[in-house]
C-alpha cells in the first residue's frame, strides 16, 4: 500500500534487529504491513510510510523507547546519498543547509528547519501529519537521529544546550540522556534541540570538492524522480478519494488522468504498486476513520466505501489490520 513517498526497509530492518533476541516476534512485528520475508532478503525493495508505520506500531506496543533506540542507530550512512553529500561538504553549516534542501531525501515525517536565536542554532521539527499515535515515537526517532547525523557529520559529539519537548515527560525519560546530554525541557512550545551556532562554520573532516559535487548531481536527480512520483501518487490518491463509493476501474482511471491503461499501470509499477492496492490503502484509511465515530454502523461503512456486502468489507478489513472492524472499534 502507498502513503507518499516510497522508502526503503532500513528502519524496519532496524527493528526486527532490535527484536532479533526474539525471533518468534518476527511475524508479529510484520503484522498487517504487507511486508514478506522474502522482501528482507531482496536489497531493491522499497515499502511505503503506511507499512512503515505499521511495523513501527507493531514495535512500540512491544517497548516503549522504541524510537529512542532507533534514532540512536540511524547513522548518516543510513540516508543514502542525501547522507554522502552531507558528509563531502565543506562545512557544517553547509551540509544542513544541503539536508535541509531536500527533505524528501531525507525521508522524515516532519518538516526540519534550522533557526538561529541569539547564539544558538536551533534543530526543529514541526508540522506532523501522519498516525497520531506514533507522533511522539516519530519524533524520538527523528531528533535522536538527527543528533547521531550531527556527531558524523563532525567526526565527534556535537555538544547540546538544551532539547525541548511539546509532549509530557515519559516514564523512560531517564534513557533521553544518551542522546540528549543537555537540559531537558517537556511542555515545552516546540520539538528542537540547540547548539551554538558557531558549530555552523566548522570544517567538516571528511569534505572533499569532486565528490560532493558527484553527490549533489545525483541527490537533484533523486529529487526530481520523487516529485514527479509524489505529482502522480497525489493525483491518483485523489481522483480515488472522491470516488470511494463508485470507485472508476482501471480504464476509467487512465481516462480520468488523460492517460492510456498501459501507461497508468507503467507509472503504479514504477511506484512499487497497482492499482487494487492503492484502492485498498484509501478504503483502509477511510474505514479507521469511520470506525471511529459511533454514529456510522459497520453496514453503512461498507456501503459508504463501495463495497457490495458488508461481510465482503469485514473480511477485507480484517486482512488490512489483522483485526474485525467491531474489534478496531472497540
Amino acid at each position: 500500500m502507498l502513503h507518499a513517498h516510497l522508502t526503503t526497509l532500513h528502519v524496519v530492518a532496524q527493528i526486527l534487529d532490535i527484536f532479533a533476541q526474539q525471533p518468534e516476534q518476527e511475524a508479529a512485528l510484520l503484522a498487517g504491513s504487507g511486508i514478506t520475508t522474502a522482501d528482507l532478503t531482496c536489497a531493491n525493495t522499497r515499502i511505503t510510510r503506511t507499512q512503515e508505520l505499521q511495523v513501527c506500531a507493531n514495535g512500540l506496543r512491544e517497548r516503549s523507547d522504541l524510537g529512542l533506540e532507533l534514532g540512536r542507530r540511524m547513522h548518516i550512512s543510513a540516508y543514502g546519498l542525501v547522507g554522502y553529500a552531507a558528509l563531502s561538504s565543506a562545512t557544517f553549516g553547509d551540509a544542513w543547509q544541503l539536508m535541509l534542501q531536500y527533505p524528501a531525501l531525507l525521508g522524515t515525517y516532519f518538516k526540519l528547519d534550522l533557526l538561529i536565536e541569539g547564539e544558538l542554532a536551533w534543530v526543529c521539527a514541526s508540522d506532523y501529519q501522519h498516525r497520531p499515535e506514533l507522533e511522539v515515537f516519530n519524533l524520538e526517532m527523528c531528533l535522536a537521529s538527527l543528533k547521531l547525523m550531527c556527531d558524523d557529520l563532525l567526526g565527534q559529539a556535537l555538544p547540546l544546550s538544551a532539547a525541548q519537548f511539546r509532549y509530557g515527560e515519559p516514564d523512560y525519560s531517564a534513557r533521553y540522556g544518551t542522546s540528549f546530554a543537555c537540559p531537558l525541557h517537556f511542555n515545552a512550545e516546540r520539538n528542537a534541540f540547540a547548539f551554538h551556532a558557531s558549530w555552523l562554520a566548522q570544517p567538516l573532516p571528511l569534505a572533499d570538492a569532486v565528490t560532493h559535487r558527484d553527490m549533489l548531481s545525483r541527490c537533484r536527480k533523486q529529487n526530481t524522480e520523487f516529485a514527479t512520483r509524489h505529482a502522480w501518487l497525489t493525483r491518483i490518491r485523489q481522483l480515488l478519494s472522491e470516488q470511494l463509493s463508485a470507485p472508476p476501474g482501471l480504464e476509467q482511471l487512465a481516462q480520468q488522468m488523460h492517460c492510456s491503461p498501459r501507461t497508468l499501470r507503467r507509472h503504479l509499477q514504477a511506484l512499487g504498486t497497482h492499482y487494487q492496492e492503492l484502492l485498498d490503502e484509501l478504503r483502509f484509511e477511510q474505514a479507521k476513520t469511520l470506525l471511529g465515530q459511533e454514529d456510522w454502523p459497520i453496514c453503512r461503512i461498507a456501503e459508504h466505501l463501495g463495497f457490495s456486502e458488508t461481510a465482503s468489507f469485514r473480511h477485507a478489513f480484517q486482512r488490512w489490520s489483522g483485526v474485525a472492524p467491531s474489534r478496531f472499534r472497540a
